[in-house]
């Protein structure tokens, strides 16, 4: 696949920062004393993937100025080499602005993985096209990838008319368009229409549509199969027909992917992936993998799978790469990942946990 040259950035995301706390020791929320907090964003665990491993990506953002909270997104975003570029809006009080709190319980066993989001007046809500210059960043710049989540398009109506006029902007420039649909039933309560003709126009501006089958019957509204269900036979069954309902609906989409998921508890998943692209299906069969967390494996395997791609690598190397990135993320305690190296990912692939010296 190409890409268009002379971009200074690789990857291009809108998103709405916050922070995410998790109690010690995979211990519930509701009895735990002690928490780890990280900044966190679906679209930017996306981009930590192609920072990691030497691509210049940036975030478009706002922040509540002279917030604490603001000024550690901004810390970790540097510490992540994640360029940002946004607006600083007064809190306007207690009862103004925010940033928003994720408070995710990682579940043992057993026992499930519980995540509690906190988005009252969360500041990404007033995201502006207005704010941005989007000659600079398009035309002046180069933007190679435009990934958009469904989680921030869907956020409010204000990010909503962001998100589409930024991927009307990249159609213009040349700059490819990535939609990871991740429908959320608590953003859709009540907007349903709003929400479907919003979706149904971004994944018609789309390169890359990535998403289970029932992401694509609930946001973009195909009929297909009634369940995903446990069994992953169903579910590659299941995505199959999916893919080949909305190909026809979006025959400009380049590639359909997504991960395929079996839960034998909240520390082992059976863990593959799926895709569709230059009408040929590769398919990565599932194998057990270790969970620390499982929060953020979806966007590490999305991230593996943009920049497997960007760097030039085939559909099967990225898809590859996306699966072991996945498997990476679910390792560690924060929902991102910053591999080393490729090589790190390479081993995780092949199945390679020997010590290296």
């Amino acid at each position: 696949m190409t890409f268009r040259e002379h971009a200074r950035y690789a990857i291009l995301v809108p998103s709405s920062m916050g922070v995410r706390i998790t109690p010690n020791d995979r211990q519930p929320v509701h009895i735990s004393t002690g928490f780890h907090m990280q900044a966190t964003s679906a679209e930017t665990n996306v981009i930590s993937i192609s920072a990691a491993l030497g691509l210049k990506v940036k975030v478009l953002t706002k922040f509540v100025k002279m917030s604490p909270i603001a000024q550690f997104i901004k810390n970790d975003l540097r510490r992540r080499g994640i360029e940002f570029e946004g607006k600083e809006i007064p809190q306007g009080g207690p009862w103004g602005y925010r940033h928003q709190f994720n408070i995710a319980d990682s579940g043992y066993g057993l026992r499930a993985p519980q995540v509690q989001n906190d988005r009252a007046g969360e500041v990404g809500k007033t995201l502006n096209i207005q704010d941005f210059d989007l000659d600079r960043l398009f035309q002046r710049e180069g933007v190679a990838l435009l990934h958009l989540s469904g989680l921030i398009a869907a956020l409010s109506p204000n990010t909503g008319a962001f998100c589409l006029e930024l991927a009307r902007k990249a159609k213009q420039s040349g700059t490819k368009i990535s939609f990871d649909l991740n429908y959320r039933a608590s953003f859709w309560e009540e907007r349903q229409s709003e929400l479907r003709q919003l979706f149904t126009e971004l994944a018609g501006c789309a390169d890359f549509l990535i998403g289970n089958e029932e992401d694509f019957q609930l946001a973009l509204g195909l009929t297909g199969p009634a369940s995903g269900g446990k069994n992953l036979l169903d579910q590659t069954a299941n995505f199959k027909e999916m893919i080949l309902k909305a190909k026809q609906a979006y025959p400009k989409v380049e590639l359909f992917a997504t991960t395929l998921r079996e839960v034998v508890n909240a520390n082992e998943h059976l863990w593959g992936a799926i895709m569709l692209a230059d009408d040929q299906w590769i398919q990565i069969e599932p194998r057990l993998i270790q969970v620390m967390d499982r929060i953020g494996g979806g966007d590490g395997f999305v991230g593996g799978l943009l920049y497997g791609l960007l760097k030039g690598y085939s559909l099967t190397e990225s898809l590859q790469l996306a699966w072991a990135s996945g498997a990476y993320v679910v390792t560690l305690l924060d929902d991102f990942g910053l591999p080393l190296n490729e090589e790190q990912l390479w081993r995780i692939y092949e199945g390679n946990a020997r010590v290296k010296r």
